[in-house]
């Protein structure tokens, strides 16, 4: 494992493990506590919500950790081999070996499902969480509504199916994601976490309906849940005004649990 302060240009440290892919990451020293973000499926360390949230974080003095899962961005392995269960794991990983103390929790869209998972497995660990289109249990939807009937032929026959994206990349869905999303639900029952939590929505968001976010409040068990619906909101929520509201409720977190 090594280890640099974080920089935009700076060489990532590399997280090793003694078994699975390496994992790379940004880490920004400071006081406690400590921000994590989590990032969305295909996506990296590098993006606008990562950088503005290390940036808060460097201005304040506050530790700050970006990582990428296995198969993502800089990080080992292949993106296929990927599932919600791996990439949870992959975060606990950074949780556990390159963070101390209480620690604030950042996820967008899948990440917001790996954040609810590392805080119910490391409850002692985390001091509050943002979700920002949040996406748990989003592979039970994506099978039943959005993949046609003969994209799941395709990925039932090839073991997986790939989808045009609106983004820059084709989408790259695995049955092995199905599957091991099956194992991770979490919107069936109370969600045992009772540390503060803010979710912040966009009611334009097409890849994630808005009332998720209302779901997760309604099944956490924590009584310190607050949502902020955005008009005319899309999914990324990345555009200034989208990062400059991210960063301001990242602060009153901290402050409020600092």
């Amino acid at each position: 494992m090594s280890d640099q302060a974080s920089t935009p240009n700076l060489k990532a440290g590399i997280l090793t493990r003694g078994s699975g892919p390496s994992i790379a990451y940004r880490r920004t020293p400071g006081r406690g506590p400590g921000v994590i973000f989590m990032t969305g499926f295909m996506s990296d360390m590098s993006g606008g919500k990562a950088l503005a949230l290390e940036e808060l974080c460097r201005g304040r003095g506050n530790a700050c950790l970006r990582f990428d899962y296995a198969g993502h961005g800089e990080s080992e392995g292949a993106f296929a081999d990927g599932t919600i269960g791996s990439w949870a794991a992959d975060a606990l990983a950074a949780l556990d070996e390159l963070t101390d103390g209480p620690q604030v929790l950042v996820g967008s869209s899948m990440g917001g499902w790996i954040m609810l998972l590392a805080a119910l497995a490391r409850p002692e660990r985390i001091a509050g969480l943002v979700g920002i289109a949040p996406a748990p249990d989003f592979t039970e939807r994506l099978y039943a509504e959005e993949l046609t009937r003969e994209q799941r032929d395709v990925m039932k026959a090839e073991g997986k199916v790939i989808v045009p994206s609106d983004y820059e990349d084709d989408y790259t869905f695995t049955q092995a994601l199905i599957d091991d999303g099956k194992d991770q639900l979490l919107l069936g029952g109370e969600i045992a976490i009772d540390c503060p939590v803010r979710l912040i929505h966009g009611l334009e968001d097409d890849a994630v309906p808005w009332r998720t976010s209302l779901t997760i409040q309604e099944k956490l068990r924590s009584d310190d849940v607050e949502i902020t619906f955005v008009k005319g909101g899309d999914h990324r929520l990345s555009e200034p005004h989208d990062l400059d509201r991210l960063a301001a409720t990242v602060a009153r977190l901290l402050d409020l649990v600092g």
